[in-house]
C-alpha cells in the first residue's frame, strides 16, 4: 500500500461529531467528570473535565497512551470507582447517590466489563468462570452453567467449557472473559485494552469477535485501545489529552498504531 493510501481517516459523519455529543438515544453519559488523586502539592489530576455521550448501538474507541486515564474513565463509567466531581448517567438517570446494592445491580446487569488481563480464576473451569456473574445475582447453579456454556459456544469455546481457565491459551482466556462480561445481558460493553496482551493475530480475532457480538446483541460499546488500526473500525474515535476528551482522526502506519490528527 502506498503512503497516500496508508492514512485512513474517519468518515465525514464521524468528523462532524464532537467528542462528547452524538445522535440517537443516549445510553451512557459522562458530564464534567473529574478525577484527582492526592492533595496539595501532591495532587494529580487524571481526568480534568470529561464529557461523553454513548448513543444506543454505537461503538466508540478511546485511543491514548498508557497512563492517560483511559482505565480511570472506564472504571468511573462502570461504577467501579467514584469521580472527584461530575456525574455518570445511565438511561438519563444519575448513578451516583445510589445505595450499594443498587450500584452492585447496575454493575451486574447494565454493564459488561472486559479487562486487559482476563482475571479468570485459574482453578475454575471456563464455564464456571463465565457463570460467576449469574451466580452472584442468585441464578441456580445448573441454569447459570447452561447459560455460560451457551456463551462459550458463541465465542468459539464450546469444546473448552470443561477446561480449567489455566489450561486455556491467552486468546481463549480473553474470549472467555468476553463471554463472562456479556453473560448477564448488559446494555453496555466497556473494554479496557482487550487486545493489549495478545499477539497481532489473536488481537485481530478478538476485536472481530467484539465487533460481531456488538452487532448481534445490539450493544453500546466503548473500547479503550492504543491500536489505531483497530480503533479506526469503530463508529467514532476519541482521545484523552491532559484529562480532556478530543475527537481523533486515525492514520495508519505500518505498525497500525499512529494517530494522524485530532480535533478538539
Amino acid at each position: 500500500m502506498n503512503d497516500g493510501k496508508a492514512a485512513t481517516m474517519l468518515t465525514d459523519a464521524q468528523e462532524g461529531r464532537t467528542s462528547g455529543r452524538t445522535s440517537g438515544r443516549v445510553v451512557l453519559e459522562a458530564r464534567g467528570l473529574r478525577k484527582v488523586y492526592g492533595s496539595g502539592s501532591a495532587q494529580l489530576t487524571i481526568l480534568a473535565d470529561v464529557n461523553l455521550q454513548l448513543a444506543e448501538g454505537e461503538m466508540v474507541a478511546i485511543v491514548a497512551p498508557s497512563g492517560a486515564g483511559k482505565s480511570t474513565l472506564l472504571h468511573l463509567l462502570a461504577a467501579l470507582d467514584t469521580p472527584t466531581s461530575g456525574t455518570v448517567y445511565f438511561d438519563a438517570k444519575p448513578i451516583d447517590g445510589r445505595a450499594d446494592a443498587a450500584l452492585a445491580e447496575f454493575r451486574n446487569r447494565a454493564v459488561g466489563f472486559v479487562w486487559q488481563r482476563h482475571h479468570l480464576l485459574p482453578d475454575f473451569t471456563a464455564a464456571e468462570n463465565v457463570a460467576l456473574p449469574l451466580l452472584l445475582r442468585g441464578t441456580p447453579l445448573s441454569q447459570a452453567l447452561e447459560t455460560a456454556r451457551g456463551w462459550l459456544k458463541e465465542v468459539g469455546l464450546a469444546e473448552r467449557a470443561g477446561n480449567r481457565a489455566g489450561e486455556l491459551s491467552g486468546g481463549e482466556q480473553q474470549r472467555a472473559a468476553i463471554a463472562r462480561a456479556l453473560v448477564t445481558g448488559p446494555a453496555v460493553l466497556l473494554a479496557d485494552e482487550p487486545t493489549g496482551d495478545l499477539d497481532e493475530q489473536n488481537a485481530v480475532a478478538v476485536f472481530e469477535l467484539i465487533e460481531r457480538l456488538h452487532r448481534t446483541h445490539r450493544l453500546t460499546s466503548l473500547i479503550a485501545t492504543h491500536n489505531a488500526a483497530l480503533a479506526g473500525r469503530c463508529d467514532r474515535v476519541v482521545g484523552l489529552e491532559q484529562g480532556v476528551l478530543k475527537l481523533r482522526s486515525v492514520g495508519l502506519t505500518k505498525g497500525g498504531t499512529a494517530l494522524a490528527g485530532e480535533k478538539s
